[in-house]
């Protein structure tokens, strides 16, 4: 047995073991999505009631799992929520969990400015022959993590894909470690209905051959990706790699090779979907996942010729202020990369930033275009930062327009069962005259 394998087995224990080595007021965190380690997860949940630990903070990235720092029933853990998944938005809105605010890109400096991380629980590919473990899917704030966390636990998974670029954790770091061999979540995609088509298509004759895109999960995102296909030597740049951009270079529309930065590659933070996301990057040479201070960093972006932004949002008002994260007063989700993209696209040489969605929200009783935002909502992107809108209705360019001519435009995009109700608002506002 060589000396890496020696280690492994030394520190080989159960999930309920590494459990047990937790305390009272710890504070613990996981990178984005799938590296929160289920098997861990449960065991730490059971362990914290059992024992009555209290003071436990636990911070999550894109959470994907029923824990318990999201749940009533576990008052010894608190969640933290860096962006919000369905457990921890409910929770949020519950007053038992709490939120972190902040752009994606500024995460990693966050953690680092944190008193203390007292462990990370992250989810691994199996060590190579070199001691390492590869963190898979998962690069956005893994290296802030094991740089500022006291102690490393892992949960080592055979079927976490093994990236070629992204960050890795040497035996020698590990405090503890488990193995959980189960299959990774399959998420199913939305459905493309036609208001989602539509959309794409308003899109796509934005975007011409060679650009360099970022988008996102969901039916438009999707939708997108389907009509850019027809698409020539695209590029991919994006925070998330989804099932719609393995797709688009499986059918050759994305090629990398017209890039000014990292010429050949995608270029992503993490991936998140489904096997045949998880199986494309596995030691995938022509993959290169970094940290996400380096992904959605404006400045990085601006760089890079033709680049399309493509996301979405809840609501959007006259002033062309877009709520992405908030329904009113209830959490919804978090800032994410929404402003990274939209900043660094409109500074791109050739570059746009899409905010996409449908003109309606509630079955088509609540217009997402409005007077003023909804009272409580939360502005993502400023009015100042806000470039092209589209809806089923049309796509339109607000950079440069007067407030009058945003206005107007905007009532444009609206569903016309509500545009009567925008003039007379906008009228009433003296907005137009």
């Amino acid at each position: 047995m060589n000396g890496y394998l020696a280690q492994y087995e030394a520190k080989k224990t159960t999930a309920e073991g590494i459990a047990q080595q937790v305390k009272s007021g710890w504070v613990c965190g996981s990178d984005i999505g799938l590296s929160t380690p289920p098997g861990i997860i449960a065991a730490l949940d059971q362990y914290i009631k059992e024992e009555n630990l209290t003071g436990i903070y636990y911070h999550t990235l894109l959470d994907w799992l029923p824990m318990g720092a999201y749940r009533e029933e576990y008052p010894g853990i608190t969640g933290v929520s860096w962006f919000s998944g369905s457990f921890a938005r409910k929770a949020v809105n519950q007053g038992i969990a709490d939120v972190m605010p902040a752009y994606f890109r500024d995460m990693p400096s966050l953690i680092e400015a944190q008193e203390r991380v007292d462990a990370i629980f992250l989810v691994v590919a199996p060590m190579d022959k070199n001691g390492n473990f590869s963190t898979g899917p998962s690069a956005s704030l893994s290296e802030a993590l094991l740089k500022k966390a006291k102690r490393i636990y892992l949960e080592v998974n055979q079927y976490i894909p093994r990236s070629v670029t992204g960050p890795s954790v040497h035996i020698s770091e590990v405090e503890a470690l488990c193995e959980n061999h189960v299959n990774l979540p399959d998420y199913p995609r939305s459905k493309l209905d036609e208001v989602s088509k539509q959309i794409a298509s308003f899109i796509a004759e934005e975007i011409p051959d060679e650009s360099v895109i970022q988008f996102g999960i969901g039916a438009i995102p999707d939708a997108v990706g389907q009509v850019l296909r027809e698409k020539k030597d695209l590029g991919i740049h994006t925070e998330i790699l989804t099932e719609s951009m393995v797709e688009l270079i499986e059918a050759g529309a994305v090629t990398n090779e017209k890039k000014t930065l990292h010429r050949g590659q995608t270029v992503t933070s993490f991936a998140f979907g489904s096997k045949r996301v998880y199986d494309f990057i596995h030691e995938n040479e022509a993959v290169t996942m970094l940290p996400i201070q380096y992904i959605n960093d404006p400045s990085i972006i601006r760089q890079i010729p033709n680049f399309m932004s493509i996301n979405s949002g809840l609501e959007i008002d006259f002033f062309g202020q877009v709520c992405a994260e908030s329904l009113g007063t209830m959490h919804f989700s978090g800032t994410g990369g929404q402003v990274d993209f939209v900043r660094g696209a409109v500074l791109s040489p050739g570059g746009k930033s899409f905010l996409a969605f449908p003109s309606t929200a509630r079955g088509g009783t609540v217009s997402r275009i409005k007077s003023i935002l909804s009272p409580g909502s939360i502005v993502t992107t400023s009015k100042n930062d806000v470039n092209y809108i589209a809806t089923e209705y049309g796509i339109t360019n607000l950079r440069g327009k007067t407030l009058g001519q945003r206005t107007k435009a905007l009532i444009g995009l609206a569903h016309p069962k509500f545009r009567d109700k925008l003039l007379f608002e906008a009228k009433k506002r003296n907005i137009i005259i």
